[in-house]
């Protein structure tokens, strides 16, 4: 069994940075990559990042791309995730979890950390940026 705690978040105004953290812990030689989810009120949870931890190929969403980067300690039981240049839309509790791989093709379709291959959720870390 893999435990994941988040930590981290906290208030800003836009245009700061904050690093999150997610401590994996437990049977962590089973955990091939962390994720790294957010759910704004009344929305869907949706990727973020994500970090193959056996190659350790990165992997964003679109809106991620340039502001956020993901990385690991050198044990890989955590892994970070530094946002910058924050902006009221980024407001969500953030969530990291473990999956099977970040990205892959299957049949006709290819997939980019989807939520529901992804398991071992923390308790989330709430993220608020604000003027």
């Amino acid at each position: 069994q893999v435990s994941l705690v988040e930590s981290g978040g906290g208030t800003v105004q836009p245009g700061q940075s904050l690093r999150l953290s997610c401590v994996a812990s437990g049977r962590t030689r089973d955990v091939y990559a962390i994720g790294w989810f957010r759910q704004a009120p009344g929305k869907a949870r949706e990727g973020v990042s994500c970090l193959s931890l056996s190659t350790g190929r990165t992997s964003y969403k679109d809106f991620a791309k340039g502001r956020f980067t993901i990385s690991k300690d050198n044990a890989g039981t955590t892994v970070y995730l530094q946002m910058n240049n924050l902006t009221p839309e980024d407001t969500a509790v953030y969530y990291c979890a473990r999956g099977p791989g970040c990205e892959y093709s299957a049949g006709m379709h290819y997939y980019i950390f989807p939520v529901a291959d992804f398991d071992s959720w923390g308790q989330g870390t709430q993220v608020t940026v604000s003027s």
